[in-house]
């Protein structure tokens, strides 16, 4: 069975936080010691880590659950809880990473695409410890009687999608002689045999020039008409050559076991090639004509030739049998892929969280939802009021009480109001309601607008 897997959904969850305590100093001669609650510790976070060492998600075809390490609780006397350590899942270069919608496992949003040596992105974020009483003495609150729960973290799941990074691809029909060229030119060994779709999963060498250049060179399983339409298996392999800077486009000048015109075989893979993305058409290109040793080909490399240099593409005759014209097409693949990558000095190691990411989610975090879900019932949604909800204790009175006095300060019962709820309107967050009595005066400590109607 192969070792290849490119594609891979997996269940990630960060570490739940810990509760907030809550207690008061006990000393001798301290009759009236005020609160010294620590914090729960912050669950720990999960992160995919890009590494230039793998070249599969092989890891991630069993194992497809991953839970990072929960925070510990506050204690007395100010002791905060330790946080949960951190979970690294190391994934190849060039990985993709997909939020899922759970119900339909369809891809709702991009999170992260990893592209340099050690960069994370942050897939399943820790739960926030719960604040302990200490926090939240005010002038009218000298002994606070209750603290946060640690909040829960949230699992779901991401789609992982490897891309090659590979600096140049061989394409072309099944059985052209893209295999034997990579065994050549490189120390790649794939499997070759003399019949269609020998190579299934895509094969990765490294070329070098006597000069001491090299470059990355991907041999992608054949293609075949209809590719672009995802025939033959074509999405999953045309994906591997989104990110190269060169095609390396060979053809069998001996027109294979069906005698194919090797025209009519150029004209088919670039026409799937546009048709699939129109910047793989426009993507610099050599066209390879193999097996130009075997009789009878003189006629096809010339057509070739003159077809391939009418449009802008450099030609290079071939045979992967015997290695003739591979001293000459290798510089060239070089110097093209020098051209079109630059002369950058390859990225040294980061360690950056993909922030573009992290901006976004922040923004839905803070976000506050309203909607009417029936005559007289409302729901509010928002990652920030949920996780209020989530972190009091509906045992305690006063903890209750802060919580409205917090949607209070929000403005949540002003939004309502305006919207149209009135007294006695049940509101809805998670699976708790609440009946609304109106808008409070949000300076007073007081309850504010919601009372307790079940969870």
């Amino acid at each position: 069975m192969s070792s290849f897997t490119d594609f891979s959904h997996i269940s990630v969850r960060g570490g739940d936080g810990g509760a907030g305590c809550m207690s008061f100093r006990r000393e001798a001669h301290v009759p009236k010691g005020g609160p010294d609650g620590g914090d729960g510790g912050d669950g720990g976070s999960i992160y995919c880590r890009a590494d230039a060492q793998l070249s599969s998600l092989i890891d991630y075809r069993y194992k497809h659950h991953f839970h990072a390490e929960r925070g510990t609780h506050g204690q007395g006397s100010r002791k905060h809880g330790k946080d949960g350590d951190d979970l690294f899942l190391n994934v190849p270069l060039g990985t993709v990473i997909r939020e899922l919608d759970p119900t339909t496992m369809e891809p709702l949003y991009e999170i992260a695409d990893l592209t340099q040596p050690g960069e994370l992105a942050c897939v399943a974020p820790g739960g926030v410890g719960g604040r302990g009483n200490i926090h939240f003495v005010t002038s009218v609150r000298r002994a606070p009687a209750f603290a946060e729960k640690g909040e829960p973290a949230i699992e779901h799941w991401i789609e992982l999608e490897m891309k090659l990074m590979a600096d140049a691809a061989l394409v072309g029909l099944p059985s052209v002689g893209k295999s034997s060229i990579i065994a050549r030119i490189s120390a790649a060994r794939p499997k070759i045999a003399d019949y269609p779709f020998t190579t299934l999963t895509p094969n990765l060498g490294v070329a070098r020039t006597p000069d001491g250049r090299s470059f990355v060179v991907a041999d992608v399983p054949g293609l075949i008409e209809g590719a672009s339409e995802g025939k033959g298996l074509g999405h999953e392999f045309l994906r591997h050559i989104e990110r190269t800077a060169l095609i390396l486009h060979v053809i069998d000048l001996t027109g294979g076991f069906e005698g194919r015109d090797a025209i009519d075989d150029y004209e088919t893979i670039n026409g799937e090639l546009e048709a699939y993305a129109p910047e793989l058409f426009e993507r610099p290109q050599i066209v390879v004509g193999n097996k130009y040793d075997m009789p009878g080909t003189e006629k096809a490399r010339r057509a070739l030739e003159a077809r391939a240099e009418a449009d802008g593409h450099p030609f290079f005759a071939v045979s992967a049998v015997t290695g003739e014209g591979l001293d000459k097409l290798v510089p060239a693949c070089a110097e093209m892929v020098s051209d079109v990558r630059g002369s950058v000095e390859p990225s040294q190691p980061v360690a950056s969280i993909n922030e573009a990411w992290e901006r976004s989610r922040a923004k839905r975090d803070q976000s506050i939802v309203i909607v009417r879900e029936g005559a007289r019932a409302w729901r509010i949604s928002g990652g920030r009021v949920e996780r209020m909800v989530v972190q009091t204790d509906w045992d305690n009175d006063e903890a209750i009480a802060y919580l409205q006095h917090r949607f209070d300060r929000m403005g949540i019962d002003d939004r309502l109001a305006k919207m149209g709820c009135a007294n006695g309107d049940e509101v809805r967050i998670l699976g708790y309601a609440f009946s609304f009595e109106g808008a409070r005066d949000v300076d007073r400590d007081s309850a504010g607008g919601f009372g307790e109607n079940g969870g």
